[in-house]
C-alpha cells in the first residue's frame, strides 16, 4: 500500500518530519524505496543530472514520462510525484489536464508538481477537482530562472515576502496537498508552514519546513558539475565509481579479468569431439 496525501496530513499534525527525495530510475526507485522514503519527486531536473541540459526548461513531457514509468516500477510504498516540465501548464488548463492525467495514466504517478503560486491557481483547482493530486511548489522556481535572473533565493525583500505567503496559502485553497518551498529564507518558511496546514517540504528553505527533499545524485555526490549551497553529501559516489572503473579496465588490459571464476566451463568429452 502506498503513502497517500492523507498520511502526509497526518504527519504535519504530529510534527513528524517528512523525508523526500528525486529519483529518476528503476534502481534508485527502488532502493530509496526500500529504505522507506515516504515521497519520491521524478524532478524535471533530470534534465541537468541525468540528460545533461544546462538547465530544466529543454525537458519534454515524453522524457518525464519515460523516467516516472521507470520510478514507479521501482517503487511500492513510496508516493511517486511526476513534476510536469515548462509550458505543459501553462497555456491553457485544459493542455494542463490532458497533461497531468498524461502522469497519471501512462507514467503511473499518484500526484503532478508545478511550479507557481496565485498564477496557477485556477489550474490546480482543476485538476484537484478531477480527482489529481497536486504539489505546489514556490520560491525559486526553476522553469523561470530567466524571469528571475538566474538561481537565486526568493523572499528576502517584505513584497516578496508577502506574495509568498499569499502563494502559499492561496495553494492551499486551490486544493494542493503539499507546497515546495526552494530557496527561501528560513524565517519566512517557519512562517509559512505556520500558516498552512498543508505540509510544507523545503529545499535550501531552512529546518522549520514540514519535510525536506533533496536531488538524489547531489547527496550522494554523484553529479559534480555543480553542488547546491543546501546540498550535504552523504557519499562520494562519483570517486568510488572512478576508482572501480579504473580498477577494471586494469584487470582488462593486464588479462587478469575475467577468470574462470567468472566463465562457463565445458564437457571436456565434447571438447575432444570438436578437436577431431
Amino acid at each position: 500500500m502506498r503513502v497517500t496525501i492523507n498520511e502526509l496530513k497526518e504527519m504535519k499534525q504530529n510534527k513528524e518530519k517528512i523525508p523526500m527525495l528525486t529519483a529518476y530510475d528503476y534502481i534508485t526507485a527502488k532502493l530509496v524505496d526500500e529504505v522507506g522514503v515516504p515521497l519520491i519527486l521524478v524532478g524535471d531536473s533530470l534534465g541537468m543530472v541525468m540528460l545533461g541540459y544546462d538547465s530544466t526548461i529543454p525537458v519534454t513531457i515524453d522524457e518525464m514520462l519515460h523516467h516516472t514509468k521507470a520510478v514507479v516500477r521501482g517503487t511500492k510504498k513510496a508516493l511517486v510525484i511526476g513534476d510536469m516540465p515548462f509550458m505543459t501548464y501553462h497555456v491553457s488548463i485544459s493542455d494542463a489536464l490532458y497533461n497531468a492525467a498524461r502522469f497519471i495514466q501512462e507514467g503511473g504517478a499518484q500526484a503532478v508538481k508545478l511550479e507557481g503560486g496565485e498564477i496557477v491557481a485556477e489550474t490546480v483547482k482543476r485538476l484537484t477537482s478531477c480527482g489529481i493530486p497536486v504539489m505546489g511548489h514556490i520560491g525559486l522556481t526553476p522553469q523561470s530562472i530567466y524571469q528571475l535572473g538566474g538561481f537565486k533565493v526568493q523572499g528576502k525583500a517584505t513584497q516578496t515576502a508577502q506574495r509568498l505567503i499569499k502563494d502559499a496559502q492561496i495553494l492551499e485553497e486551490a486544493g494542493a496537498f503539499s507546497i515546495v518551498l526552494e530557496c527561501i529564507p528560513a524565517p519566512l518558511s517557519k512562517l509559512i508552514t505556520q500558516k498552512t496546514s498543508i505540509p510544507t517540504i523545503g529545499i535550501g528553505a531552512g529546518p522549520d519546513c514540514d519535510g525536506q527533499v533533496q536531488v538524489i545524485s547531489d547527496i550522494l555526490g554523484l553529479y559534480t558539475d555543480f553542488v547546491p549551497k543546501h546540498a550535504k553529501r552523504y557519499a562520494r559516489l562519483a570517486d568510488e565509481i572512478k576508482v572501480a572503473i579504473a580498477d577494471y579496465v586494469a584487470e582488462v588490459k593486464s588479462a587478469s579479468f575475467p577468470t574462470m571464476k567468472h566463465s562457463t566451463p565445458m564437457d571436456e568429452n565434447t571438447m575432444s569431439s570438436l578437436n577431431k
